[in-house]
């Protein structure tokens, strides 16, 4: 059995169109006065149709053939090339970029839309020219002249693609660690690169004819930890005269990973390369903070991409499968009880079904969302205006990272125990959707930094400014939505969320290690908080009047949604906040890295 992916689209409008409303205030942006509704809509057909024929095709047939490697060179699987030889030509990897690099200039939101499916429909592929945008982004604002001359347009274009290269086998996420240097050349502007990066994404394969590498290194002068860090531009192979020549770039092999077995993970050995320095000498994280700001919420929406997925898999198995007895069904089910049912109607496989589709449809919400304040950040009239939806962006990009993707293998999890026993078997898809989740809560900042970076960074380093932003927002809601719809739940959340966040400061100031043992926690009860808010505005929303009266069954299955979330899903909220309470006050054991 497959499933084939179809991509969310009345979803989708809902939330762009009524949940956000964003075509009102695309109207006040001059370069989108006539961007609306129905132009989006048309955009997000598109490239529905484009997904859901070429792309998710090559979900299975990658994840059997994966990528091979000979003599330093990585071939992709069958299919791969052509398809993104068509993305490029459709204009896709341009959709969000602003003209002045090339692009259609259009929001973040639609772009995010984009990501959500191609990642639902084939996460393996998305990798490839999933840094692109934030690439383009980070060598517009900070590439040399002849980086944004000769490299920028073809990486904008697509034409290229790019890679971040951090991490080295001695330094994971202690960036602090790295070894690689860089030496200028001869007094030029041309540096030579020498080092070995590891899980590079796409560092080497045959669906561009060139790959721009960024690369963190370390100039003699530099000084230790971060501070000393600096990024250059390494393109793969270097033009001279009309001649192409291989730069000092060498793949060393590809890792045998867990999923995503059609995304080349690569082993870099730069020896003697030649680069060119982006930004500033020794401020190189501050340049690369644009591309991973930009890609962490890009990850965020592999997690909704995997959950509806799974959950897309999961129900069309659950309806076709006919196993129990009709008086396990319902008793509104119009069913001879002396035959066997769909397990659809099984009251465990409703709630799991129920669960998965509450989460999806929130998070996609709130990612949405998020990529709104971002377009809101980028073009607002209103500097303040502008500053304060940066910093609300701010603040919920590392919660939709950890939230989303932990949710999104949780989700693949749950969604194969539906189909039990075939659930386990490569043809039915459900597993691949498991091992494919999985990495996202590791890279662009495992889910552990997200919460410290939330927690410390966000959140206490600015005593609460930004979360005050962020629980103004939902006490707004709270005070429209009914209190039958959620509305006196959704501000006592807020209530408990100032509560504990003042008890963790206080804490803070005398055991710096409370802030990051409860860290994980108070990040996954924002994550709740954020749910909740996104259903108590889509509760309102469904439930008032007009709507109704339609008669549109999607309004009705909104609002069960929404019941069902306040009713069972949000309990979660209430144990982590136990568990945030709890780790404010015991110190964690010490024993346990004593050696066994």
């Amino acid at each position: 059995m497959t499933s084939t992916y179809q991509a969310p689209l009345r979803d989708m409008r809902f939330v762009i169109d009524e949940w956000l409303d964003a075509a009102a205030w695309w109207r006040d942006v001059p370069a989108w006065a006539d961007l609306d509704a129905q132009t989006a809509q048309q955009v997000l057909e598109e490239a529905a149709r484009f997904v859901q024929a070429r792309i998710a095709p090559l979900n299975a047939s990658g994840d059997s053939e994966g990528c091979r490697f000979e003599n330093g060179e990585v071939t992709m699987p069958a299919g791969f090339r052509e398809s993104y030889a068509e993305y490029v030509e459709a204009g896709w990897p341009t959709l969000a970029l602003d003209a002045e690099s090339g692009g259609q200039g259009l929001p973040q939101l639609l772009d995010v839309a984009l990501q959500e499916m191609l990642a639902g429909a084939n996460h393996a592929w998305l990798m490839s020219p999933g840094l692109t945008h934030g690439a383009t982004a980070c060598l517009a604002a900070h590439g040399c002249a002849r980086t944004k001359r000769e490299w920028l347009p073809k990486v904008a274009s697509g034409e290229w693609l790019t890679t971040m290269c951090l991490t080295e086998p001695q330094a994971g996420s202690d960036l602090a660690l790295l070894r690689t240097r860089a030496v200028p050349d001869s007094g030029n502007e041309i540096y030579r690169i020498d080092g070995t990066k590891l899980f590079i994404t796409g560092g080497t394969h045959d669906l561009t004819d060139n790959i721009v590498h960024l690369v963190l290194a370390r100039l003699p002068d530099a000084p230790a930890g971060t501070k000393g860090l600096s990024l250059f531009v390494v393109p793969a192979w270097l033009e001279s005269d009309g001649v192409r020549n291989r730069n000092g770039v060498h793949c060393e092999g590809i890792e045998k990973k867990m999923g995503l077995k059609a995304s080349p993970t690569c082993t870099l050995r730069f020896e003697h390369a030649q680069g060119w320095l982006v930004g500033e000498k020794h401020r190189g994280l501050a340049c690369l903070f644009v591309m991973m700001n930009a890609a962490r919420l890009q990850v965020a929406m592999q997690g909704v991409g995997h959950a509806h997925s799974a959950w897309q898999r999961a129900s069309s198995y659950a309806q076709e499968r006919v196993q129990m007895r009709a008086a396990s069904a319902p008793q509104y089910v119009d069913h001879d009880p002396q035959r066997p049912a769909p397990i659809a109607f099984h009251p465990a496989m409703r709630r799991i079904l129920m669960e998965l589709r509450a989460i999806v449809e929130g998070e996609r919400a709130i990612g949405y969302w998020i990529a709104h304040w971002l377009d809101i950040a980028a073009h607002h009239a209103d500097p303040a205006a502008r500053h304060e939806a940066q910093r609300l962006a701010s603040l919920l990009t590392p919660v939709a990272k950890a939230f989303f993707t932990a949710n999104g293998f949780a989700a693949a999890s749950n969604a194969l125990q539906v189909f039990g026993g075939y659930g386990y078997i490569h043809e039915y898809g459900i597993e691949q959707t498991l091992r494919d989740s999985r990495v996202s809560m590791l890279y662009e900042g495992t889910n552990e930094i997200q919460a410290i970076d939330l927690l410390i960074r966000k959140v206490l380093a600015d005593e609460g400014a930004a979360l005050n932003v962020l629980l103004d927002h939902v006490r707004a809601e709270a005070r429209l939505c009914a209190a039958e719809a959620g509305g006196v739940r959704l501000e006592a959340l807020a209530v408990d969320v100032e509560r504990v966040t003042q008890r963790i400061a206080q804490r803070h100031a005398k055991d710096t290690e409370a802030a990051v043992r409860v860290a994980d926690d108070y990040l996954a009860l924002i994550g709740w908080l954020l749910l909740a808010f996104a259903w108590a505005r889509t509760w309102r929303l469904a439930s008032s009047a007009p709507r109704v009266a339609t008669g549109d069954v999607f309004y009705t299955q909104k609002c069960e949604t929404a019941r069902f979330f306040f009713d069972y899903p949000l309990a979660a909220f209430a144990h982590r906040l136990a568990l945030v309470e709890a780790g404010c006050v015991a110190p964690l054991p010490h024993h346990v890295v004593e050696t066994i």
